[in-house]
């Protein structure tokens, strides 16, 4: 059985999980959003080099594992 997706963009992350005032926010969005297009898993993050899961692929998994991804699509609250 699949998750239902939050009612926002893939592109849009919850402010719980990516905050609006975020230093690194438009950096950060910037290369999601690149790896989002390209249909990629993840990308590396620019500040930290760890790999973030994008939207996309959380999605196709279809399901939230509970690790407080930063681009989980399923979180609402």
């Amino acid at each position: 059985m699949r998750d239902e997706l939050a009612d926002r963009p893939l592109t849009e992350p919850h402010p719980s999980r990516l905050s609006p005032d975020h230093p690194g926010r438009d950096r950060i969005l910037a290369v999601h959003a690149a790896a989002l297009a390209a249909g990629e898993a993840g990308y590396l993050d620019p500040e930290t080099g760890l790999f973030v899961l994008s939207a996309g692929f959380l999605a196709r998994r279809g399901t939230c594992c509970g690790r407080g991804c930063r681009h989980c699509p399923y979180v609402t609250d």
